[in-house]
């Protein structure tokens, strides 16, 4: 006889979710977010890394202090709302996105904030980065749990 799911992990009196495929068994129905709301957390999450990572850049080796601070507090940010999000992407799948699409939008930042040259193998590889991104959201099963 199989066990019974564990209960919620927040303060409620509901039951577990009954279908544990399309969500984490830690979260009840009454706290479970759609897919779209999980993926806009992952979104901001990935907004405010790019704008700590800006921030480094900026910072000029931690010499100058507002850049330093706005560092620190876009990364607590984001792996705030990254370690959100994983109550319902797997682990592997949100750092893929956080990666791949961070990596993307930095280059884009450094290119038009900072000057910084990107050459056709540069911009080859980001595409394939896009690309693998779009196949694993599109095809992957294993994007939400």
């Amino acid at each position: 006889m199989p066990r019974p799911a564990p209960p919620c992990s927040r303060v409620c009196s509901r039951f577990p979710v009954p279908d544990p495929s399309r969500l984490s068994r830690r979260v009840c129905r009454s706290h479970a977010m759609n897919l779209t709301a999980v993926y806009a957390v992952l979104v901001v999450a990935i907004v405010f890394e790019v704008l700590g990572t800006s921030a480094m850049q900026a910072a000029q080796h931690f010499s100058r202090l507002l850049p330093t601070v706005m560092m620190v507090a876009c990364y607590a940010v984001a792996f705030y709302f990254l370690s959100w999000s994983l109550r319902y992407v797997p682990v592997g799948i949100a750092y893929a996105i956080w990666s791949g699409l961070g990596i993307v939008l930095i280059s884009l930042v450094g290119y038009f904030a900072f000057g910084q040259k990107l050459d056709l193998a540069a911009v080859c590889g980001l595409g394939l980065i896009i690309a693998g991104v779009v196949v694993l959201n599109l095809f992957s099963k294993s994007t939400f749990h």
